[in-house]
């Protein structure tokens, strides 16, 4: 069976409760069923974990390695700084989708910067939980990096 690793960083625990005027009214466990919904309808299976610790993330993403064959990584506020994460990232064989609820090239300066894109396959910004769902289909669609 074909597997994602779901990676959520700091602060989106909070979903629902912090800033819902950007983030809206869904919570971390919405966005979850969403992708492990259209995985499991297409044969996927989906290990997901949240940490507000950057290593616990870089800890995933190298036991991702020979396990997982797609990582879907909202890194949150990690994404505009860490370089670690960049750097694991760059070790991991499989495809790599980006995603994030909000906008961030609509926010503020320090939020245009992504370290993570460069390591992305893909990247889907702004759309919410639809956003989710397409990085699920994104990710069940193809088995092997393009």
């Amino acid at each position: 069976m074909s597997r994602i690793l779901l990676l959520h960083g700091p602060n989106l625990d909070l979903l629902g409760q912090r800033e819902p005027e950007v983030y809206g009214p869904s919570t971390l466990d919405d966005y979850v069923k969403v992708v492990r919904k259209v995985a499991e309808d297409r044969g996927w299976s989906v290990d997901d974990l949240q940490s507000n610790h950057e290593g616990d993330l870089i800890d995933a993403i190298h036991g991702a390695r020979g396990r997982h064959d797609v990582i879907i990584i909202n890194a949150g506020a990690l994404t505009h700084y860490s370089w670690s994460i960049h750097d694991a990232l760059g070790a991991f064989e499989g495809r790599i989708i980006e995603v994030h609820i909000s906008n961030p090239h609509a926010r503020e300066a320090f939020r245009h910067t992504s370290v993570i894109t460069p390591k992305a396959t893909n990247t889907i910004v702004g759309l919410g939980l639809r956003g989710y769902e397409i990085a699920a289909q994104v990710a069940t669609s193809r088995s092997s990096r393009p």
